[in-house]
């Protein structure tokens, strides 16, 4: 493959990536407000939760996710190979 395919394809892979990463922000930090208040309201009302969350903790929670998932994947992955 020529170089400039091989950039072509590797500038693909990280707009992919960097699109689903910032769905998956987007998403954490949506649900979060959406769903937490209504699943624990007696603990947002004292404080425990928050009821939202900032962008900075919606990309901390996305890395630990994202890091949390790639590593059960490759085990699981890699239990099935011989």
């Amino acid at each position: 493959m020529e170089r400039k395919n091989w950039f072509a394809a590797g500038l693909s892979v990280l707009t992919v990536i960097l699109l689903v990463f910032a769905a998956s922000l987007l998403l954490i930090k949506l649900l979060w407000g959406w769903t937490i208040p209504d699943l624990f309201p007696g603990a947002v009302e004292q404080g425990l939760i928050a009821p939202q969350i900032t962008w900075i903790t919606a990309f901390k929670l996305s890395l630990f996710i994202s890091v949390i998932a790639g590593l059960t994947g490759s085990k699981h992955r890699n239990h099935g190979e011989k």
